[in-house]
This record gives C-alpha cells, sequence and structure tokens, in this order.
C-alpha cells in the first residue's frame, strides 16, 4: 500500500486522537543525537511542562519511551516486588490489565471490582486498605477508556497519606483533558499517554514519582525486574550527569513540546471547559437522536470520551464500519461487556471541538436514515 495515498480520517475513537498542523511540524523538524545540548534543553522544558500539566512537584517527572501501557508497566514493575500485596481497583479493561501486570510480578492482588459503567465507591478501596494495611500501592484507573466512567480519586488519596502504602493513578485519557492534581490528590505514581488529549502521535506516556515513592524503589531487596523501565538507571540520563540509557525518541519528543505549548498558549482552565463543554454537547446530542449513555450516574461521564449505546437495538459493528467508510470517521467499539453493544466516542485534544461533532452528527443521521 501507497502510503501517501491513505485516506483521511477523522478520528474520534479512543485514541489516538488528532493531531494539530502545529505538532505534525514539529515532528518534522530536524532529528538531533539523544545527547546533543540542544536535545537536552528540550527534554528538560518538556518535563516542566509535565510538572505544570500533572500538577506536582516531582522532579522525576518524564515520557517513558513507550504508549500507556508502557507507562503502567513502569509504574507497576518499580514499585512492586514478589510477594507484595497490590490493591487494584477494578471496573473496565485497564484495571484489568493493571491487575494482570501486579499477577505477573509475583505481586498477591486484591481485587475491588465493580460495575462496568459505574466508579467504583472510594469506602470500597480505604476498606480494602484497612484489611490489608501492609499492602505496597492502590491502584486506579482515573479515566476508564473501556466505559468512559470518570473515578474519584480524593478520598482514596487521603487515606493514604498516612500510611506507607502508595497511591498509584492511571491517567492516560485525563492528562490535558481534564484536572489530575498529583500532589493536592496525593498520588504517588502517575502515568499517560500523549495519544490521547494531548494530541501527539502514540509513542510517549508522560509519568511522574513522588519523593516516597522513589525512596521505596531504592530500598527494594531485589533489582526492578525490567531494565528498559527501571527509572533509577533512567534517572541517570534526566539528572546533570546525563549517562545514556537508551536512544529516546527524539522527534516525538519535539512533538510533545509542541503539544505542552499548545497547552500554554490555551491555558489549563480553558482546555479542561473547552473539553467538558464538547463533550457535553455530544452527550445531549446523542440522547436526542436515540442513543443512550453507558456511564452512570451522569456526574460520572467523562467528556473526553462517551460511551453510548445505538437506538432501536441497532447493531454497533455494521454501523460503525460504515461510518468510516463512507464518511472518513473512527470511533471505537465496546470491550469486555459493552462488546457489541457500544460505541466509545472520544473528544481528545485537537479534535474536541465543534467542528468533530457537527461532522460526527451529520454523519450519524445519515446513517440512521439509511437504517
Amino acid at each position: 500500500m501507497d502510503v501517501a495515498k491513505l485516506s483521511p480520517r477523522l478520528l474520534l475513537g479512543p485514541g489516538p486522537s488528532p493531531v494539530s498542523p502545529r505538532i505534525l511540524q514539529a515532528l518534522a523538524r530536524p532529528t538531533l543525537g539523544h545527547l546533543d545540548p540542544q536535545f537536552l534543553g528540550i527534554l528538560d522544558e518538556v518535563n516542566d511542562g509535565l510538572r505544570e500539566l500533572f500538577g506536582t512537584t516531582n522532579q522525576t517527572t518524564f515520557p517513558v519511551s513507550g504508549t500507556g501501557s508502557a507507562g503502567m508497566e513502569a509504574a507497576m514493575v518499580n514499585l512492586l516486588e514478589p510477594g507484595d500485596t497490590a490493591i487494584v481497583g477494578v471496573k473496565g479493561v485497564f484495571g484489568t490489565r493493571l491487575a494482570e501486570m501486579a499477577r505477573r510480578l509475583g505481586a498477591q492482588v486484591v481485587e475491588v471490582e465493580g460495575e462496568w459503567g459505574r466508579p467504583l465507591d472510594p469506602e470500597r478501596l480505604i476498606e480494602a486498605h484497612n484489611d490489608h494495611p501492609g499492602a505496597r500501592l492502590v491502584a486506579l484507573v482515573h479515566a476508564e477508556t473501556s466505559t468512559g466512567v470518570r473515578q474519584p480519586l480524593s478520598a482514596v488519596g487521603r487515606h493514604l497519606r498516612n500510611s506507607d502504602t502508595l497511591f498509584v493513578v492511571d491517567a492516560v485519557t485525563s492528562l490535558g483533558g481534564m484536572e489530575v492534581g498529583v500532589d493536592d490528590v496525593g498520588i504517588d505514581v502517575c502515568y499517560a499517554g500523549t495519544q490521547k488529549c494531548l494530541g501527539v502521535p502514540p509513542g510517549l506516556a508522560p509519568i511522574t514519582f513522588s519523593s516516597r515513592a522513589l525512596d521505596r524503589i531504592r530500598n527494594r531487596e531485589s533489582p526492578v525486574a525490567s531494565w528498559y523501565l527501571d527509572v533509577t538507571l533512567i534517572a541517570g540520563y534526566l539528572g546533570s550527569e546525563r549517562r545514556y540509557h537508551h536512544t529516546a525518541p527524539i522527534n516525538l519528543i519535539y512533538a510533545l513540546h509542541e503539544a505542552l505549548a499548545e497547552v500554554r498558549d490555551e491555558g489549563l482552565g480553558a482546555r479542561f471547559a473547552r473539553h467538558a463543554r464538547v463533550g457535553g454537547r455530544l452527550q445531549e446530542e446523542l440522547v436526542e437522536r436515540g442513543f443512550g449513555l453507558f456511564t452512570q450516574p451522569p456526574e460520572a461521564r467523562l467528556p473526553q470520551l462517551t460511551a453510548a449505546t445505538l437506538p432501536d437495538g441497532r447493531e454497533e459493528g455494521p454501523l460503525r464500519a460504515r461510518l468510516l467508510e463512507d464518511h472518513g470517521i473512527e470511533v471505537g467499539g465496546g470491550l469486555g461487556p459493552g462488546k457489541g453493544k457500544l460505541w466509545r466516542i472520544g473528544l481528545m485534544g485537537h479534535g474536541a471541538r465543534d467542528s468533530s461533532v457537527d461532522r460526527l452528527l451529520e454523519a450519524v443521521d445519515v446513517l440512521m436514515e439509511d437504517v
């Protein structure tokens, strides 16, 4: 296939999201060496921008060379040793993935399960911790991409502050689209992905480690099981010594640098408000057309990721295929209990705008008339 002849798509699925012209231009800048002082200056600016976005003063804040799942694995592999207890909230695909990673690392996993499409009651997580006060970590997904659920974090963060248990949060679909507040909430390790609300092509996973998380890592009884994701080794490249660890994805770092400049230009408050307004509008318009909203209660719905059931029992797969083929618009299908029942519609980053909603609704109206 001739890549130059690929059909354009409007990416309104669960990720990747549309990439702005500014970020595309940044990707095309001349590649530098990963130890070039010019590049290291750019990387330092990226790390500063990520601190602002995460809402943290953590010195160890940087983009992992890998997608959001690499960020997830970096969090878990650095903190967990065989025999540790990990409490994991499971209410969707990515909570399930966190639990699986912990098991593969030899941890004893306590799953606090909830209904897909609803947030977990924080009190259940607190009770689980009271039952397992020696747990190494509690892990939660802030914005569950498989269900469109916004998970409350503050109560769990307050509870864990006075314990030795670390708080790990998946912000892959929230960072850049809604407030995360790492320091205010009391999060010890938080990771994300650039391909969602930041609008950068897949391949980077911003992550931040608190000082107490780093103390835990430094005092492990066994080496970190992954050499590539060992934050104590990566820190040598990020710090004043600039020790070689691995070759950073230079041009993706350029793209993230430009994305963070876009965030600053727009302002965090305005960016979050844009995502909230556009996502709310889409959800209202879909309901008017007979769609159902999978996520309950209403205040738990993510504006940047809408999980919607189709009207009148229509099959989602054929209509989603026609949406792509006839209208050039990509949305995602359901996962787990939502498989075959849901559309997962993303309005993230550069795609979170009224023109995206207009184009999608126009296509939906055509599709529904043809059925």
